[in-house]
């Protein structure tokens, strides 16, 4: 250990340690920090000390003994810098017994004041000190052990637990709930319009910081709010926004009017790390408070940014359809790519393509001749909604409600297989283990078997638990054919597809593999839309057939109909 070169110095220095948490603030204005410091420092110089080093952790826990300040006094005593250390009660060094019993015993070789206890160890050592650290530590559990069942209580009541999402505030007349915070909202209101307009992460944080929006620390700084775990990185700028905190916002379902409690958890009064928890362990409110967001775009969001992320070439360019577009035959999202040889064609093609995983054909679609089919599908149901809207609703109506009941149907099916297989398991292993007591089977061959059938069953429960969540969302999930034809009729003059037009009417696209046939190429395209699936339009007056011709090369062509793309 150190040794200070001044020992006069050292004699007429203390420590006065403050600590404060959110427990402790509870107990009344005596325990602030700034009543300590005046009292502390009052007793300290009556002691003696007049040179005096002020150590404060404000707004932590004393089970945590990895405190800033409190790190610092532990080594200024190693440094030999000072002589004493002053405290209100042994509480404020800690409430975990054993490592405040080692420290006061083992390491503190400098005088201890613990006022309000009445330890000074000048006067010999006090037998009452042990005590004292353990009913600390029983404190601090009992503390623990309110403060859960308050929040259980609270939270399964519809109260929000957390700290309202950048966007909300809490309502000064109404403590328990949130209002909008109309600056922020305008600003959560345009990121999910961007997302929506098919910009992604990166490119909504680099608009947001070009046109000079605050970053939610900083909006919160302005207004005079303090957040815990919000402090501004030194050399950053104050518009600096990150593509993760564009990604947390558009997965805020709070933004819809919900209450989402319990989302993480701790381990114990000890450890105050977070634990995401399964949502299956959430309790969700459904419009508690004012939304600054539609609940039906959130939920549009939430299906593209479920698919896999769009993919960008080597210089950088993202196409509208990337996330859109998947393989008829395998399911997989086609990837987007262009012509070595000339830039200018762009196309998509099966990511698993020659991977090994079963997909032996291309299923290569020209993004220009996308563009034609796609935009003269839609002119096609936007006209067909238009010039028939009743026979478009009632259309609309059964295809919504049908694909819906479906899609449930299939996964019910699903789940009850894999619920049928995890029973059957159960069965087995009674059965194996009956024929490992009588002999039946040995005890290599029986722990053998145990490991395969745990790991089996161990994934069939992660599978189960995910299936469970889909269909709970899915028969929760309310889709009218009204949100599909509002979405319509605002494109029934469009003349150039955009990503938000694609976003808001469809789901995805199917690409099958072109078949040959004399002298031709086929090719099949199968449009999904949001809310309906899969629509085929009647045979009515005033709704032909598009007919689009594209040139790929030197005597090719690609002509496309509405029930075949030929080549």
């Amino acid at each position: 250990m150190k040794k200070s070169n001044s020992r006069k110095g050292r004699e007429s220095t203390a420590a006065i340690y403050l600590r404060l948490s959110r427990d402790d603030n509870l107990e009344g204005e005596s325990y602030s920090i700034s009543n300590q410091k005046i009292f502390l420092t009052k007793i300290a110089k009556e002691k003696g000390y007049t040179n005096l080093l002020i150590f404060a952790d404000d707004g932590i826990s004393g089970v945590i003994m990895e405190r800033p300040a409190y790190k610092e006094m532990i080594a200024a005593i190693e440094n030999g810098i000072i002589s004493a250390v002053f405290v209100k009660d042994m509480t404020r060094l800690g409430r975990n017994y054993i490592e405040v019993g080692r420290l006061t015993e083992e390491f503190f070789i400098v005088r201890l004041v613990s006022v309000s206890d009445g330890i000074d160890t000048k006067d010999g050592e006090s037998e009452f000190a042990p005590f004292i650290n353990i009913m600390s530590e029983w404190y601090a559990r009992d503390i623990s052990k309110k403060r859960r069942i308050s929040n259980v209580v609270r939270g399964n009541s519809g109260e929000p637990l957390g700290l309202p999402p950048y966007g909300y505030e809490k309502d000064p007349n109404r403590p328990k709930y949130w209002r909008i915070d109309k600056e922020a909202a305008q600003i959560v209101r345009r990121v999910y319009q961007m997302s929506l307009d098919g910009m992604g992460t990166e490119q909504i944080a680099r608009a947001l910081e070009r046109d000079k929006v605050l970053t939610p620390v900083n909006h919160w700084r302005k207004k005079g709010v303090n957040r815990p775990g919000t402090k501004q990185n030194i050399g950053t700028s104050i518009y600096q926004w990150r593509s993760s905190v564009i990604s947390g916002m558009l997965r805020k379902q709070e933004y819809c009017g919900d209450v989402l409690n319990f989302k993480t958890y701790s381990k114990s009064y000890k450890h105050k790390k977070r634990i995401p928890n399964d949502r299956e362990n959430w309790a969700i409110f459904q419009d508690v408070h004012k939304p600054i967001i539609f609940r039906a775009d959130f939920e549009k969001i939430q299906a593209k940014r479920g698919q896999t992320r769009k993919r960008k070439i080597k210089d950088g360019e993202r196409n509208m359809f990337s996330g859109l577009l998947v393989c008829a035959d395998c399911g997989s999202n086609l990837h987007y790519h262009f012509n070595q040889g000339n830039h200018e064609i762009r196309y998509f093609n099966c990511s698993n393509y020659n991977s090994g995983k079963g997909c032996t054909s291309t299923h290569y679609v020209r993004v220009d001749f996308l563009e034609q089919v796609i935009l003269q599908e839609i002119r096609r149901v936007t006209k067909f909604a238009t010039k028939y809207e009743q026979e478009f609703a009632q259309l609309v109506m059964g295809f919504s409600q049908k694909n819906a009941e479906d899609e449930r149907q299939a996964q019910r099916r699903e789940l009850n297989a894999l619920m049928q297989r995890d029973s059957e398991i159960d069965l087995l292993f009674n059965r194996m283990y009956e024929d490992n007591v009588s002999g039946k089977i040995d005890d290599t061959r029986f722990a053998k078997m145990s490991v395969q059938y745990a790991d089996e069953q161990a994934e069939l429960a992660e599978k189960i638990k995910a299936l469970k969540i889909v269909l709970e969302q899915s028969e929760k999930k309310v889709v009218t054919a009204d949100m599909f034809l509002s979405a319509v009729r605002k494109y029934t003059r469009a003349k150039k597809l955009t990503p938000r037009m694609l976003n808001e009417l469809i789901e995805k696209i199917e690409v099958f593999q072109a078949e040959k046939r004399p002298n031709e190429h086929s090719q099949r395209i199968r449009i999904h839309y949001n809310c309906v699936g899969t629509m085929e339009i009647p045979d009515m007056p005033n709704l032909a057939d598009p007919e689009i011709r594209v040139e790929t090369r030197k005597g090719v062509a690609i002509n496309y109909s509405a029930t075949s793309c030929i080549t």
